[in-house]
């Protein structure tokens, strides 16, 4: 568990549902992922999958009497399109319909509109309003730079709890994550897997050392970076081995997997983007 700056406990792993557009191989992985052990899913209004989450997460809590509602941690996020006060407060109450729950954990700024930042002050204007009537318990952004999130200091009251950006070995951003640390901003990681190459010759071979996969190798060394990774798998196995890591990387490990960063983005960098579905992440 990490601990966001209000308080509240986040769980140090989620489990990401991005691109599981199929109704029933979304609603069994989620179950599955909760059946593991996972407390913690992502979703988003544009992974168009919110419903199907939202199955998977009843049925866990139906078949599991013992696991409540207020055991789960619940991410979603508004999309651009939706972006602006009033839009963002409606945005809100359908992401909540479609995932059939009665509050979220956490809810996010999906990505900053550069051009236009006013919209995205409008918006975090709307998660402020949000936070303050209960109706979720924490707020945050994804893929906020610095300067981003600079300027939104200025135009807010409370700080972002989460920043939710790309980070891999190969692309680990060391300069925003301290900025973050510095704002006791949980970071979080998304396409952590590198989106499946992960069969760099480092990483297999601390894998053999350990016994574990590669990708085992990488969310170790997610955690012991103290950052919250968002592996998606819709395989069992791998959604229960990628919470198997009761290992620890050694010093020299971790400065191995450092060494191969590249500043190599999967997605469109935030200031690059053009502000509307190009990057569906």
């Amino acid at each position: 568990m990490y601990k966001l700056m209000n308080g509240v406990e986040i769980p140090s792993i989620a489990f990401g549902t991005w691109k599981i557009s199929d109704e029933n191989i979304c609603r069994k992985s989620v179950r599955y992922a909760l059946e593991c052990g996972y407390r913690h899913i992502d979703a988003a209004k544009i992974y168009n999958n919110e419903v199907f989450v939202g199955k998977g997460i009843a049925e866990f809590l139906e078949r599991t009497p013992n696991v409540k509602r207020e055991d789960l941690f619940i991410t979603t996020k508004v999309w651009n399109s939706d972006q602006g006060y009033e839009e963002t407060l409606k945005a809100f109450e359908d992401s909540l319909t479609r995932l059939n729950l009665d509050y979220i954990d956490l809810y996010l700024i999906h990505w900053p509109n550069t051009k236009n930042m006013k919209t995205t002050f409008e918006t975090w204007r709307a998660l402020e309003k949000l936070y303050k009537d209960k109706r979720v318990r924490a707020i945050g952004v994804c893929n906020f730079e610095k300067h981003h999130l600079e300027e939104l200091e200025k135009n807010s009251t409370i700080t972002p709890m989460v920043n939710q950006i790309e980070i891999h070995p190969y692309n680990q951003q060391d300069e925003l994550r301290a900025y973050c640390e510095s704002k006791n901003i949980i970071v979080e990681s998304w396409s952590p897997l590198i989106q499946g190459n992960i069969n760099d010759p480092v990483l297999v071979e601390i894998g053999k050392i350990h016994g574990k996969s590669p990708a085992q190798v990488i969310l170790r060394w997610h955690i012991q970076n103290w950052l919250l990774p968002l592996p998606k798998s819709i395989t069992p196995s791998r959604i229960k081995e990628n919470r198997e890591l009761d290992f620890v990387l050694s010093k020299e490990e971790m400065e191995k997997i450092k060494l191969l960063n590249r500043n190599e983005r999967l997605g469109s960098h935030p200031d690059e983007m053009e502000y509307g579905f190009e990057n569906l992440r």
